[in-house]
């Protein structure tokens, strides 16, 4: 179940990966090395146990982006293969996707059916309760997610809380290509600090989203409230991962 790849070991699957534990990497799959690091890996393994113990058989639910949404995601699947638990399973990106198939769990089409309840995880928590999301690139994905969940759980530990809105990280904004001049404008005159297209890690030029389209990531030294629904005016803007107006528990 496991193949030589320049003198180290593939793990061919999530449920035997599990198994090795982190020394062998908690990859979601042999063909996607992801994540190769998890910071406060021991946190979110007991709030992914804490979300899966809400677990019942024959329940849809749905699973978000990063890793504290890919720990829970192992735990339920831990579930699922020790009870034999009959779930079904959406997700907002390719490698929780992957992932949960690797688990054996049935997935589905966001959209297609209302998830009981779903977890996602965020890069900043501020004092309102507003998030910013989307190192992923998959903020399309996730708010669908979070739109169509009857109840909404967010995994985060203690790090992630600021107390202003974009203290350490930008706003991810997907953007159509040809929206990009138009999205420049607009920052340019709402006191972005500085922006610019996100860039790619395994390929020259720009980070290019699951459904096409570029990444652009804009820094504030304030982010104020409804600047969400401002930016999602502009045309060519899909989708921000700047999370305004939800209710969700925390886990």
């Amino acid at each position: 179940m496991s193949a030589a790849s320049g003198g180290g070991r593939v793990v061919a699957s999530a449920a035997v990966n599990e198994e090795l534990g982190q020394e062998e990497k908690l990859y979601a799959s042999p063909l996607l090395h992801w994540p190769q690091r998890v910071k406060n890996l021991e946190i979110k393994r007991q709030i992914g146990e804490r979300a899966a113990a809400f677990l019942e058989d024959g329940t849809t639910i749905g699973i978000g982006s990063g890793s504290a949404a890919y720990l829970t995601l192992w735990a339920i699947g831990q579930r699922v293969r020790r009870e034999g638990l009959n779930i079904k399973l959406m997700t907002s990106s390719y490698e929780t996707d992957l992932a949960a198939r690797g688990f054996g769990i049935q997935t589905l089409e966001l959209g297609s059916a209302v998830p009981e309840w779903a977890v996602d995880g965020a890069d900043e928590v501020d004092p309102h309760g507003r998030l910013l999301k989307g190192r992923g690139g998959a903020m399309f994905m996730e708010k669908l997610l979070w739109h169509s969940a009857k109840r909404m759980y967010l995994a985060v530990d203690e790090s992630k809380y600021v107390q202003r809105l974009g203290q350490g990280f930008p706003i991810p904004i997907e953007v159509d290509r040809r929206g990009v001049g138009l999205l420049a404008r607009w920052l340019d005159e709402h006191g972005s600090t500085r922006y610019g297209l996100r860039l790619a890690g395994g390929k020259d030029g720009p980070v290019i989203t699951e459904r096409g389209n570029l990444v652009l990531d804009a820094w504030f030294d304030e982010i104020p409230a409804g600047t969400h629904a401002e930016l999602k005016g502009l045309p060519g803007v899909i989708e921000t991962g700047l999370f305004e107006g939800f209710k969700y528990e925390i886990l």
